[in-house]
């Protein structure tokens, strides 16, 4: 028998509407939304190929909070480069690479983004028990950064530096790091 507890999830999932985005609600159904193609290729999809009324809710985040659907966000690399706080700042300035705001409704706070990038992804893997927040019991795996991410404006969330990562409890600094 299959097993109770799918986390069935749309990759990509671009252009859903927001009756899909119900559907997905009453189903359990997941998204992960690949938000960094807003600056890569909104500006060409709002242009030449989407139009503005489906360039405007490409990759909705805001929809799928909204209607409780469970998300994550991702860089679809090596598509785009991987960068989280990139993905995140993506998600949540839904900026072109043109400065064009694609679809404000969507855009999410920043709270939201980084919850989407790291607790939103471990859910749809099944490893929330394991990863994606710093709790008891789970992996004391994580960045560190050199700047609060929720401190920062939501314009400079991308440019907020890594200072190095703890894996297993053990502290590896950047290289250019003075320990």
């Amino acid at each position: 028998a299959p097993r109770s507890d799918h986390r069935h999830t749309l990759t990509h999932c671009q252009m859903a509407d927001e009756s899909q985005f119900q559907r997905m609600a009453q189903l359990g159904i997941c998204a992960n939304l690949f938000t960094n193609h807003i600056y890569y290729w909104g500006d060409q999809h709002l242009a030449l190929t989407m139009g503005p009324d489906r360039a405007m809710r490409m990759n909705a985040c805001g929809t799928a909070k909204r209607l409780g659907v469970p998300f994550t966000i991702h860089s679809d690399a090596p598509v785009t480069p991987l960068s989280p706080l990139f993905t995140a700042w993506c998600a949540v300035n839904r900026l072109t690479a043109s400065g064009r705001v694609l679809g404000a409704n969507e855009c999410i706070d920043v709270q939201d983004a980084l919850r989407a990038v790291t607790l939103g992804a471990a859910f749809t893997l099944h490893l929330d028990h394991l990863v994606g927040s710093i709790e008891p019991g789970k992996y004391a795996d994580f960045a560190v950064l050199d700047e609060d991410p929720t401190g920062v404006s939501a314009e400079t969330l991308k440019d907020v530096s890594v200072w190095g990562t703890v894996m297993g409890g053990t502290v590896y600094p950047r290289a250019h790091n003075k320990t």
